[in-house]
């Protein structure tokens, strides 16, 4: 019993001081309350059983003091922990003490940035409802896009808006969907029947393409939600569109002039339209059709004002929107809503983009055959893209030459003959030929095309996006090659530069690029001229003193002499008394150098008496002298 009394003296007196230690080395920064005190179970009864032999006392030693030398650990670990905070320790380390709270979980974090983008994993969270369903579960869609997810909320809520999404991104069914669902609810509401001439939705479109486009997604959609749908559009029969508008119908997809048409013959009324659609807003009023909405428009307006009328909701749809274009739509459309995706006016994320800078002692048409065989032996579908009918024919001509099947779509090609082309480039049955064509085929239209080539550079960013456009449609993968001749290198490098740094492509255009080139090489001519000045001017500011000493030596004609010199420097070239010639003298020199814009000084101060007067004494002492 002394000796196990004799061991656990020096066992606590050595806790003891360890413990001392571990204190007076943290002393320096103490807690703003004194740590607690701690009582270790097990101590005093590891201290009690040493009553065996020497081996067996020292492995019972090591097991006491396993549990003091974890006490010891957590001791210096609290103590640090306490250190860190008093000092202010960033929040995430805090978990080691259980008294602090925890960190905010990221994933919470990154739920709440998506619910508050608007993204949705499925239609059905969107508020759609099972009728509609049917027709997406149909189509194969099951997750919405950006535009989609954005849109489809605010329809349904009531709101006329502008959507504003890349093209390609599903913007028809983003407005097609919610107004197919609140027409069948106002069936169940109130019992509205489809009644003849008179459609409770309108979609107007520029083309008579994107018409069929929109008008077989109604179609799709009708044969689970359902409506009854008809196409009205220019270059068709007008026999065949009145016996369909004479029938009860719900929804009329048609061009502004054709559905103007219509009204003034009495085929079609006012008076239950409750939905508004302008598809390719911007390309409608870029191209001329801003007074026929405008005057479509005028009865719906004034049928809205009058007393318990509902009014009527619009929905504005673009894959472009200049602000020429956008103050129309703000003046026209009071209070409308603007909607856009973060990837508005800018490049599709999923299209390569190539840009072939030619010199000028390249062939052209060369350079197309090179670009474009390689992507017709992997059997891909291309376009290539004119600016003008005549560079358009060549391009055809010259790859028709070259035994590449080609069709054509262009303004010169008739209607019916431009649907057939878009069968045969669309088709999946034997070679695909090569669609040559303008900027019309640029818009509204969906393309499965894998390979876009511009022989013509765009003259504007907007027409770009709309080519581009035509590729990498829905998520599909896409490739883009320009060919950049000399005199759109500046518009070129400045969209593929904007491209790189994802910035919109909104105000490029190759007037507004020439435009701030010229401004910036005033600038930086100005900005020479300043920095000659001010060189020029120090120089001057040197040479004073020694000016003013040779004065104040010679006060007579040195004094006078030295002004002349300086009236010599500022002074107009003086015509002879006898003619109309200048004399060539050092002072035309210096009046050019004052044209160019480096030196401007009062013509008021000058004095021609003394120009006269130092030249004749100069002859004066030059005579003398000989």
């Amino acid at each position: 019993m002394a000796c196990g009394g004799a061991t656990g003296k020096a066992l606590l007196s050595s806790s003891s001081s360890s413990l001392f230690f571990s204190r007076t080395l943290f002393s320096y920064n103490k807690p703003r309350f004194p740590p607690p005190l701690r009582v270790f179970p097990g101590f005093t009864r590891a201290l009690c059983l040493s009553t065996a032999p020497t081996a067996i006392a020292t492995t019972d030693e090591e097991q006491a003091l396993q549990p003091l030398r974890q006490s010891l650990l957590l001791e210096r670990l609290r103590l640090r922990h306490l250190r860190d905070q008093s000092k202010g320790i960033d929040q995430e380390r805090a978990p080691i003490s259980p008294s602090l709270p925890r960190p905010a979980n990221v994933a919470v974090k990154k739920e709440r940035k998506e619910k508050k983008r608007g993204s949705a994993s499925s239609f059905e969270e969107l508020g759609l409802g099972d009728e509609v369903m049917g027709a997406v579960k149909e189509m194969e869609i099951s997750v919405p896009t950006e535009i989609q997810c954005i849109a489809v909320p605010a329809v349904l809520e009531g709101k006329s808006v502008v959507l504003g999404s890349h093209t390609g991104s599903g913007k028809t069914l983003a407005y097609m969907l919610p107004i197919v669902q609140l027409m069948r609810q106002d069936e169940a509401l109130s019992g509205v029947l489809m009644r003849p001439r008179r459609p409770r939705a309108v979609v107007l479109c520029p083309t008579r393409e994107l018409c069929e486009q929109v008008f077989r997604v109604a179609k799709s959609i009708s044969h689970h939600a359902r409506f009854r749908s008809t196409m009205i559009s220019g270059g068709g029969r007008l026999r065949p569109q009145e016996d369909s508008l004479s029938e009860p119908i719900d929804m009329v997809v048609g061009t502004p002039g054709r559905i103007l048409q219509h009204i003034n013959d009495g085929n079609m009324v006012y008076g239950d339209i409750k939905f508004l659609v302008l598809d390719e807003a911007d390309t409608m009023f870029d191209q001329g059709f801003g007074p026929d909405i405008h005057k479509f428009l005028g009865p719906l307006k004034n049928r809205a004002a009058k007393p318990g009328d509902h009014g009527f909701q619009t929905v504005l749809v673009t894959a472009t929107m200049t602000k020429a274009v956008q103050k129309l739509v703000d003046e026209e459309f009071q209070g409308i809503i603007h909607l856009r995706t973060s990837s508005f006016q800018k490049k599709v994320a999923s299209a390569r983009h190539d840009f072939i800078k030619l010199s000028g002692a390249e062939n052209k048409l060369e350079a197309l055959l090179q670009v474009l065989e390689p992507s017709l032996s992997k059997g891909n579908r291309v376009m290539v893209f004119c600016n003008t009918l005549n560079s358009s024919r060549a391009v055809d001509h010259f790859l028709t030459e070259n035994q590449i099947f080609t069709v054509n779509y262009h303004g010169e090609v008739p209607a019916e003959e431009r649907v057939e082309n878009l069968r045969k480039f669309k088709s999946e049955d034997g070679d695909c030929p090569t669609l040559v064509c303008t900027d019309l085929a640029a818009r509204g239209l969906d393309l499965d095309v894998d390979h876009v080539i511009m022989f013509d550079f765009p003259l504007n960013s907007i027409d770009y996006l709309h080519r581009t456009g035509r590729t990498a449609r829905m998520g599909a993968k896409g490739k883009v090659t320009s060919l950049v001749a000399k005199k759109d290198i500046p518009l070129a490098t400045r969209i593929e530069e904007a491209m790189k740094k994802n910035e919109s492509l909104e105000a490029l255009s190759a007037n507004s690029v020439r435009r701030d080139a010229f401004i910036s090489k005033q600038i930086d001519q100005k900005y020479k001229a300043k920095v000659i000045l001010t060189k020029s001017s120090s120089k001057v500011g040197k040479k004073a003193p020694s000016a003013q000493k040779s004065a104040a030596a010679s006060k007579g004609k040195a004094s006078a002499s030295t002004k002349s010199k300086t009236t010599v420097a500022i002074s107009k070239p003086i015509k002879s008394p006898g003619g109309g010639k200048r004399v060539p003298t050092r002072g035309n020199k210096l009046q050019q150098s004052r044209k160019s814009g480096i030196t401007r000084i009062p013509t008021s101060k000058l004095s021609v008496v003394g120009f006269r007067g130092r030249s004749s004494a100069g002859r004066r002492q030059s005579s003398k002298s000989t």
